[in-house]
């Protein structure tokens, strides 16, 4: 067997092995492993779906340290080993304004916009994200990327007749090309548009989402493993392409959601209402795609229209075998 293949079959064993630890612990806290023979930190941190240098970063060790056999190596969230790599200087701290963030519910006063938290690691970046800088316009963003500036601001949250505020952060179609200023360094702090679904001090569960895409005829482990890579169960989050929450919904889907999917009011603050959006959402991509589990994933994170017009990215491929791989973590 060569060394790759040995690799990998390691890790997967590895990931069957952990998964029934990983299900019993608490949302959004790290899991403690005990060390087996053979294992080092790249084995450990392959089989969680995250890089040694984020398991290293948590556990506040170099990446090229030797575990030590029967001693404990914490296992983080995305989010928490994103926090860890941001606290040892290996990734860019969270941009602010000066004000709060948007974990802690509280708004910019100047801007009207809640700033970002950091998103989490070892995923593929969002598909079309982009910060405003100085100079841009809807109107000419949207022009750029084939589509009418209506449409632009439905997606994002925005008032079409309002000023792009600098820093605000955006979800382009996926495929457009990038802005003229996409080369121009991006602003030092950015903005969250003041739109639903809010971003929310809260984290779910994996029963919870489990029990919410059962009660929806979606496989509960699938929509825990998207969960899971989209926002390590945290509603705080908000990506670089303006998707927030456990789900990651835009602001234009969860209005296509409430408006056409849903059968009560949701809630923009729950966590839950969050899961239920996104739920509803990959049901829908699901019926869209005959059931198409593959096809349906890659609509979640690069657009259905997109996927079938263009086929998948070579990330959108990589989102996929990231969340495929997740499953095991969540019952298959």
């Amino acid at each position: 067997m060569s060394q790759i293949r040995l690799r990998t079959a390691l890790a997967t064993t590895l990931a069957a092995g952990l998964a029934a630890a990983l299900l019993a612990a608490p949302a959004g806290a790290a899991v403690g492993h005990v060390v087996q023979p053979g294992e080092t930190l790249w084995t450990i941190a392959a089989a969680n779906n995250l890089t040694t240098r984020t398991v290293a970063a948590y556990n506040g060790v170099s990446e090229d340290s030797q575990v030590v056999l029967g001693s404990t190596i914490m296992v983080p969230t995305t989010a928490e080993g994103y926090a860890a790599l941001q606290a040892a200087g290996l990734a860019p701290a969270a941009a602010t304004t000066g004000a709060p963030t948007a974990e802690a519910g509280a708004t910019t006063a100047e801007a009207g916009a809640t700033t970002a938290p950091a998103a989490a690691t070892d995923a593929p970046a969002p598909l079309g994200h982009y910060t405003v800088r100085a100079g841009d316009s809807l109107g000419a963003l949207a022009s750029g990327s084939g589509v009418s500036v209506e449409a632009m601001a439905a997606m994002n949250g925005l008032d079409p007749a309002a000023p792009l505020l600098t820093g605000t952060l955006l979800k382009l179609p996926s495929g457009a090309p990038a802005p003229p200023q996409a080369s121009a360094p991006e602003p030092a702090a950015t903005v969250v548009p003041e739109a639903d679904p809010a971003p929310t001090a809260a984290t779910v569960g994996a029963a919870d989402i489990q029990s919410v895409a059962a009660a929806h005829g979606v496989s509960p482990s699938l929509a825990a493993a998207i969960a899971w890579q989209e926002s390590g169960f945290n509603n705080g989050m908000v990506s670089s392409a303006n998707a927030r929450g456990v789900m990651q919904v835009m602001p234009g889907t969860w209005t296509y959601v409430q408006d056409n999917l849903a059968d009560r009011a949701l809630d923009p603050n729950s966590a839950t209402d969050n899961v239920h959006a996104g739920v509803l959402y990959f049901k829908r991509l699901l019926n869209d795609t005959g059931g198409d589990e593959t096809s349906a994933i890659a609509g979640y994170y690069q657009g259905l229209s997109s996927v079938q017009s263009r086929g998948m990215y070579d990330d959108t491929q990589r989102y996929v075998a990231n969340v495929q791989a997740l499953r095991a973590r969540f019952g298959g």
